[in-house]
């Protein structure tokens, strides 16, 4: 078990090779919606933005690898006071938002759009469409160290601010990602999560990828109980 903290390995993810209407993939899904609250996906986000020093309330907010859009729809749900007229870009190489979710978002006077395309293509110059507030959850570590370290460039030249909550790659979230089952997760969401431990991060792994040279840039990485690995970036030094 020692081996797991001190190394990080990349493995596919059954769930991304499969088509959307694949009823595994879709109750896989359904499963992803169950992890993030036991994971307190919501608590830890809210917990995240609350270190950001924002003057004002984000108008265009990213989320990287957003999926099915569940997790946002409730963070926007959540905010008090509530943020109006944001427009919210989800990227995905699969547009998963059902009808429903987009209305839930219009009755907060969010926008939504969505971008269907690799994040590593997006992640290639020129950086054009700027955000101010960047959000990614369990993404991060599906990527190789240079391919992270590329998208973590765009995202500090594209956006003002930025939020990943990951996999924490140490023996309790292992122990966990191995009682999936528990929560009554099917074999693609049991198969993946452990996979995904095994990718995830610790200590300042993902503070060590961001851009150097840039000191316009204050980093937090810390552990978020029980199972998530956090990085926070404020830009302008937090001075926002």
């Amino acid at each position: 078990m020692q081996s797991l903290k001190l190394q990080r390995r990349v493995s596919p993810e059954r769930l991304d090779e499969m088509a959307p209407d694949d009823p595994l993939a879709r109750r896989s899904r359904r499963d992803l919606q169950r992890v993030h609250r036991l994971m307190r996906s919501l608590t830890i986000l809210r917990g995240a933005v609350g270190m950001l020093s924002m003057t004002r309330p984000p108008r265009r907010i990213l989320e990287l690898g957003a999926g099915d859009g569940t997790l946002m729809l409730r963070f926007a749900r959540s905010l008090r006071p509530p943020w109006r007229d944001v427009q919210v870009t989800f990227l995905d190489r699969q547009d998963l938002l059902s009808a429903a979710t987009r209305s839930q978002f219009g009755r907060l006077t969010w926008e939504v759009q969505t971008l269907t395309t690799d994040a590593s293509d997006w992640a290639r110059p020129p950086f054009e469409r700027q955000y101010d507030l960047c959000v990614t959850t369990l993404f991060l570590h599906h990527f190789q160290s240079r391919a992270l370290e590329q998208l973590l460039c765009a995202v500090a030249a594209r956006c003002q601010a930025f939020i990943a909550c990951e996999p924490r790659r140490n023996r309790t979230a292992w122990i966990g990602s191995h009682l999936l089952g528990l929560s009554g997760a099917n074999e693609v969401t049991r198969e993946d999560g452990v996979t995904s431990v095994i990718a995830g991060f610790t200590d300042q792994e993902l503070s060590a990828l961001w851009p150097r040279g840039d000191p316009g840039w204050l980093l937090r990485e810390y552990f978020a109980w029980p199972f998530t690995h956090c990085l926070v970036a404020n830009g302008d030094g937090g001075a926002r």
